[in-house]
């Protein structure tokens, strides 16, 4: 456990960091303290666990039962009308959740890099990450609910309930957090951004689920779809009818589907993400362009560019320079290029730290020819995997208390997060920061045909949605 202790520490100390002008107020309020529970609903709590209320439960449909296709269309004016909603309260929790999101996503990708064999991309969701552990938080009940509240970024080991984050309040900022990304602001010509989160909830077929766990998850996952099927038997039998299903609700081709299923598993839980974004004012290049994978190896791909006034830096004793390009509203695209493309893991380990976000104020605009490839993305990654690595082999595992999931004891099998992330030429008038007179004259000319790294990023709740690195645009993360 000294290792995981470690690290949840320097995680503690970035957040409290972060949130530093709170500590230094006369009276101390804690810098999450929107996302705890109230002394109203922890008395309500404690009434709760005395009279022991039975909740309802229900038996998923069998996987073959008849399922309508997601409606991404819907689901997208269902966070553009929640982002209408938000009030200033609302923006504070995301803002909040945001800064845990940051801290965990960024910890997990440097997690996950460690796994990684060249030449890959890869793309990891930390607001997905994030959701899907609150929402087994949702579901857990002590040890295991302590043991997540302090990976997610929050200790409560040893406090009271008011120090005990609010699940249900962590999901709805997360719903949030969501809804800004969409949010498009004052630029109403901007092609709009899809974003859509679907959880697949697939269970042995004597296990039923606490109603009230389900309908909890709502505001992180719009689109819940718990089904039964049999796990026991022939494992590799029930991964592809989970794979044809979920394929054919959502119309989305993962590169990595679900494998491995163990014969005693009662409960596997899958968060699929799509992200659909634009670059208002690029066009795509004629024909093919070559992206130089490395020093003897270069691959054909499409490319697109345009120019305009982006906020730009050039790190000359790091080598590397970063790009902020904006998909609409608060949501940006942050693209890092190291100099020499033998750089990748180095700068990769140097530029996705908790200070992350602080090496913006460097940048400043300029004029700039951008070329880029457009990215069709797919990653799967286990999170089982990452506890493992995490040295919290156990936090999912057989022993973890999660009885407000269902009555009857969980086996967790897999616990996957998928993620489909698109990203094309919107030809139209140029962006509104192209709109902006260039300080210099001059346009500098930045090609993106080697190994980067990017991610999403969304400013009004400090939110980073996306990181990866793109090596080959041909092969998948």
């Amino acid at each position: 456990m000294a290792p995981a202790s470690v690290s949840l520490g320097l995680t503690i100390i970035c957040l409290l960091t972060w949130a530093g002008p709170a500590a230094s107020d006369r009276v101390y309020i804690h810098p999450f303290h929107l996302l705890f529970y109230s002394k109203s609903s922890c008395d309500q709590l404690e009434k709760a666990d005395v009279q022991t209320p039975k909740e309802p439960t229900f038996t998923p449909v069998p996987i073959q039962a008849k399922t309508a296709p997601v409606d991404e269309v819907a689901l997208h004016d269902q966070l553009v009308l929640a982002a209408k909603k938000l009030r200033a309260e609302d923006r504070l929790s995301a803002a909040n959740v945001g800064m845990l999101v940051n801290v965990l996503g960024l910890r997990m990708y440097r997690t996950l890099s460690e796994t990684w064999e060249n030449p890959r991309g890869a793309i990891l969701s930390p607001v997905a990450l994030f959701g899907t552990l609150a929402s087994f938080y949702l579901g857990a009940s002590d040890p295991t609910a302590t043991q997540l509240q302090a990976f997610l970024g929050v200790p409560g080991e040893g406090l009271g309930c008011t120090s005990r984050l609010d699940g249900h309040k962590v999901l709805s900022a997360l719903q949030a957090i969501q809804s800004l990304l969409v949010a498009q602001g004052r630029i109403g010509s901007q092609a709009p951004l899809l974003l859509s989160t679907v959880v697949g909830l697939f269970t042995a077929p004597h296990l039923r689920l606490r109603q009230p766990f389900i309908q909890s998850m709502a505001p992180f996952a719009p689109v819940i779809l718990p089904r039964s099927l049999d796990l026991s038997t022939d494992p590799d039998l029930a991964t592809e009818k989970i794979n044809r299903f979920m394929q054919a609700v959502t119309g989305w081709e993962m590169n990595r589907p679900l494998t491995g299923v163990g014969t005693d598993s009662t409960l596997l839980f899958n968060t699929y993400v799509h992200f659909q974004g634009k670059m208002k004012g690029f066009s795509l290049m004629p024909g093919i362009q070559e992206f130089q994978v490395d020093n003897s190896t270069s691959v054909p791909v499409p490319m697109m560019s345009g120019t305009g006034s982006f906020p730009h830096w050039s790190d000359a004793g790091n080598n590397f320079s970063m790009t902020r390009v904006p998909l609409g509203g608060s949501t940006c695209l942050l693209l890092i290029q190291p100099h020499c493309t033998s750089d990748l893991d180095r700068v990769e380990a140097l530029v996705f730290q908790h200070d992350f976000l602080s090496r913006m104020k460097n940048l400043s605009p300029r004029a700039i020819h951008l070329t880029m490839p457009q990215l069709l993305l797919r990653g799967s990654y286990s999170l089982q995997d990452l506890l493992a690595q995490a040295k919290l082999p156990t936090l999912l595992g057989a022993e973890a208390n999660l009885n407000k999931i269902s009555d009857a004891n969980v086996r967790v099998g897999k616990v996957l997060n998928s993620i489909l992330f698109e990203l094309q030429a919107d030809m139209g008038e140029q962006p509104t920061e192209s709109m902006q007179q260039p300080r210099e004259p001059e346009v500098l000319e930045v090609t993106l045909n080697s190994p980067f790294l990017f991610a999403v990023y969304e400013r009004d709740a400090s939110t980073l949605h996306f990181l990866g690195r793109v090596v080959n645009p041909l092969l998948e993360a």
